[in-house]
C-alpha cells in the first residue's frame, strides 16, 4: 500500500495546513470573533449573529472542533461554545513561528 500524501510531510506541516483549512472560511472566523467576544456562546446565538441557517452554523462548529479551537459544554439542550484557551496559544505559537520566518532576498 503506497503512502498517503499527507505521510510525505511532515506533522507540523501538516497541523499547520489543517489549522490553516478551518481558519480558511470567513464564517469560522465570524464564529471565532463573536465567541472571543463574548468568552461564551450558545449557538442559537451564533445564528442570530452570524446570520447563517443553523445546520451551516453546526458544521462550522464541528470543523472549528475537529482541531480544538473551540470546546462546548451541555447546558440543558443548549451547548455553550468557548475558546479552547490552551490549544488556541499552542495553534498562536505555531502559526507565529511559521508566519516569522524571514524569506531571503534572492528571488527574480
Amino acid at each position: 500500500m503506497g503512502l498517503t500524501k499527507s505521510e510525505i510531510f511532515t506533522a507540523q506541516q501538516n497541523e499547520i495546513a489543517a489549522i490553516a483549512k478551518v481558519l480558511g472560511h470567513p464564517a469560522r472566523i465570524a464564529i471565532l470573533e463573536h465567541i472571543i467576544k463574548l468568552n461564551t456562546c450558545v449557538c442559537g446565538d451564533l445564528v442570530k449573529e452570524i446570520g447563517l441557517a443553523q445546520p451551516t452554523i453546526s458544521q462550522h462548529l464541528k470543523e472549528l472542533k475537529k482541531v480544538d479551537i473551540i470546546k462546548g459544554t451541555i447546558e440543558g439542550t443548549s451547548v455553550c461554545y468557548c475558546i479552547n484557551e490552551d490549544n488556541w496559544n499552542r495553534i498562536t505559537t505555531i502559526l507565529n513561528q511559521f508566519l516569522n520566518k524571514t524569506p531571503t532576498n534572492n528571488c527574480c
